[in-house]
């Protein structure tokens, strides 16, 4: 398998997609057979958001948190307007999601994602359909975003397209990758 090499400059596209109206379809059940809970973290600290991002992201060159001022990410993570889900599987972290509020009017999934082990285990619907419920039960929300990027999982865009939202805008970026990453056809 041939890679583009750690430290090599990427160019990617980022999505911006929106939702102006609440999906049709319900609030999902937990998933038959699996021993699953969807925790709330209270109050987190910011190692432990780091490791669940660190955890889905890593591949996906989810870096720039690890950019910010300690400050400034613990002000992000610790707000009570931003609230952190973890789906529990079989013990262990398998996913999460982030709500942010902070937006009057816009609920906005500021992460959402599965760790490596947890993906093609039909746990990504249930939690996106999850995650966007709650997001709609947010005071006064009247529309969602969510953005993805090429760099992320190839399935991301269409599976976000599947639940209901809609592309508003694109932008391109360049970044130097960290990690090597397999040609976008092997992906």
């Amino acid at each position: 398998m041939s890679a583009r090499a750690a430290g090599e400059r990427v160019d990617y596209t980022i999505t911006y997609l929106e939702m102006a109206d609440r999906p049709s379809y319900p609030r999902p059940s937990l998933p038959m057979g699996r021993k699953l809970a969807l925790l709330r973290a209270e109050t987190p600290p910011v190692w432990y958001f780091l490791s669940l991002y660190d955890a889905v992201g890593a591949a996906h060159e989810w870096t720039d948190m690890h950019t910010r001022p300690q400050a400034e990410l613990e002000a992000f993570v610790q707000d009570p307007q931003v609230h952190l889900y973890t789906l529990i599987c079989d013990g262990w972290p398998a996913g999460f999601f982030q709500c942010d509020f902070r937006t009057a009017g816009v609920g906005a999934l500021a992460y959402f994602g599965l760790v490596p082990e947890a993906v093609g285990k039909g746990l990504g619907t249930y939690l996106l359909k999850t995650a966007i419920h709650t997001l709609w039960d947010g005071p006064g929300v009247a529309r969602l975003t969510v953005e993805t990027c090429t760099l992320d999982h190839p399935r991301a865009l269409p599976l976000y397209q599947k639940m209901g939202f809609v592309p508003a805008r694109q932008a391109s970026a360049s970044r130097v990758l960290t990690r090597p990453r397999p040609l976008p056809e092997e992906l």
